[in-house]
């Protein structure tokens, strides 16, 4: 047996992977333990976790892989810094990597680990996750985001168990720092809130694509510039100079009115990315001469330009997987050090995202209890649940191991019936407490996609975003977002089972083969991973009912409307 645990500990989205033999048998996040969305915080818990989940100790691992590689950044950075005549940049960067020097040491002292500790790049580790997950034996692969080793971008090729890096953009030229940089301006917490910019933007218009794609130059070989006369991320200060406020205004004040200036420019920022996504696209696909292409990186999470890669660069295939975050670092670390590093064939693909932790059925009990209220068992709780989304409950779902990544995929969800318009303003108000723009996904029946999607694309992980057929809009009016689009997600009976049952189960009650999912959770807090915080969020709520695995409870008023006798 060969075990390797992967480590993503010195930035935000930390994590861990424990890999045996080439299978991943589980990927903790430490934001859904700690309960700080995007933590910083060593990934204890979720090491522990991992280790607990393969019934190892610490003494049991062949190797450990950290996604860091010491004093890169403080080189590249230094360089760019000296040349850019910024001393505060240097020796803030170099502070960085003493403490991160300093955790690893302890995390050693602590774990008491003999097995080797390797470094990873970042962008390696990006690529492993997004390559070595994949179903491809060779593949095209591009990693996205604001940084890490000084690099914002690589194009590389996948072969086998080898990964070959064709280029690489250095930071401060940054595609991910540029949409967070606007993501800052508009009020939103950058590296958290790019998705609610996502979001905003159909709302916008055009008006200031043009000026606003200036800032970023697209050059020969698949290269690009930002010109950083416009923004302040490359500094200590705020992500944009004083040029841009000349130009834009103040930025936005958070929980303040949204100006149509602000949708403009989340319109621009988002059309800014996709046109530069495609360019590196385009040139990868030319270059490497393979028709399928794998994306990470926190700019992989950003699901309409992924649709447009797909349907515009020239690639047959596109595979994100759903990890793209840093916190999938800890899975590419893992599996570049397997694979690259010690020439393992492969083995794994990921064909679900249930990797999280998974609580026994006497936990759901025992929360459940402590509401005081009537619980049910029902003899097929999939097929009950349809039936309240179909009477126009919102409905918790807690089901099983929970799913890895940002977004809900049928075990920690909060459904409702895509039907009823008002449920777009129902959930996002009053059960989520967010922001009233924010779209849902609708989640499909696989084989139902063509009916209701234009140029119909498998996407179990909602990495993408399709058109929805304008004949069918009307239909789904909750699921559908304001420019006719959903960020759908297919689902199959080997996916999910469970889910797939309660969707064929409001498919036979209404002629929908859709319902309306999202992560379950209230804005500001990650998903929800222990039975109690899912009663919690019930409670605190409008949710109407939550089923926790075979148990069903519904707040009483709602019970008396369905029942009134």
């Amino acid at each position: 047996m060969t075990a390797i645990l992967g480590v993503n500990c010195f930035s935000h989205d930390t994590a861990a992977c424990l890999l045996v033999d080439g299978q991943v048998v589980a990927v903790g996040e430490q934001e859904r333990f700690d309960r700080r969305p995007h933590t910083k915080a060593f990934p204890d818990d979720a090491v522990a976790y991992c280790l607990r989940a393969g019934g190892l100790g610490p003494q049991d691992l062949d190797a450990v892989a950290v996604a860091q590689r010491p004093w890169l950044d403080l080189a590249r950075g230094g360089a760019d810094a000296i040349r850019r005549l910024a001393p505060k940049r240097l020796a803030a960067q170099g502070v960085v990597d003493l403490r991160l020097l300093a955790q690893e040491l302890d995390f050693r002292r602590r774990y008491g680990f003999r097995a080797p500790l390797v470094h990873v790049g970042h962008h390696d580790a990006h690529a492993a996750a997004a390559f070595f997950a994949s179903p491809f034996e060779q593949a095209a692969v591009l990693t996205v985001d604001r940084g890490g080793d000084f690099l914002s971008t690589t194009l590389a090729v996948g072969r086998g168990n080898q990964l070959e890096v064709l280029a690489e953009i250095a930071n401060p030229d940054s595609l991910g720092e540029v949409y967070s940089a606007i993501t800052w301006f508009l009020g939103f917490t950058p590296n958290a809130d790019e998705g609610k910019v996502m979001g905003l933007a159909p709302y916008g218009s055009t008006r200031l694509a043009r000026e606003l794609a200036e800032l970023v130059h697209l050059e020969q070989q698949g290269r690009f510039r930002v010109d950083l006369r416009w923004f302040g991320y490359h500094r200590e200060g705020k992500p944009v100079s004083r040029r841009f406020l000349a130009r834009y205004g103040p930025p936005r004040q958070p929980e303040g009115p949204l100006a149509e200036r602000d949708k403009d420019l989340a319109m621009a920022v988002q059309l800014l990315v996709e046109e530069a996504g495609l360019h590196l696209a385009r040139w990868l696909r030319e270059r490497s001469g393979l028709p399928r292409l794998c994306l990470a990186g926190g700019v992989a999470l950003n699901s309409v330009m992924n649709f447009r890669l797909l349907q515009e660069a020239g690639f047959e295939d596109l595979w994100v997987q759903p990890l793209s975050s840093d916190a999938g670092n800890a899975l590419g670390a893992a599996l570049y050090v397997h694979h690259v590093l010690r020439g393992a064939p492969r083995r794994y693909v990921m064909e679900h995202p249930f990797l999280g932790p998974e609580h026994p059925p006497a936990a759901a009990e025992r929360a459940l209890a402590a509401t005081g209220l009537p619980v049910e068992r029902p003899a097929d709780p999939a097929a009950r649940a349809a039936e309240l989304l179909a009477a126009g409950l919102v409905v918790g779902w807690y089901q099983g191991r929970g799913e890895v990544g940002p977004r809900a995929l049928g075990n920690r969800s909060i459904l409702a019936d895509p039907r009823r318009a008002e449920m777009r303003d129902v959930v996002n108000h009053r059960v989520k407490r967010r922001e009233w723009f924010r779209p849902f996904a609708p989640a499909i029946l696989h084989e139902r996609g063509p009916d209701y999607f234009v140029d119909y694309r498998p996407n179990p992980f909602m990495t993408m975003v399709e058109a929805i057929r304008p004949e069918r809009q009307a239909e789904i009016p909750a699921v559908t977002h304001v420019d006719g689009t959903g960020r759908l997600q297919s689902v199959t009976a080997g996916f999910n089972p469970r889910f797939r049952r309660l969707i064929e189960a409001f498919d036979h009650l209404t002629g929908v083969p859709v319902v309306l999912n999202t992560s379950f959770n209230v804005r500001g807090e990650p998903m929800v991973n222990t039975p109690e915080e899912a009663v919690a969020d019930f409670l605190r709520t409008e949710m109407d009912a939550l089923v926790l695995g075979d148990l069903l409870v519904m707040k009483p008023e709602r019970r008396r409307q369905l029942d009134p006798s």
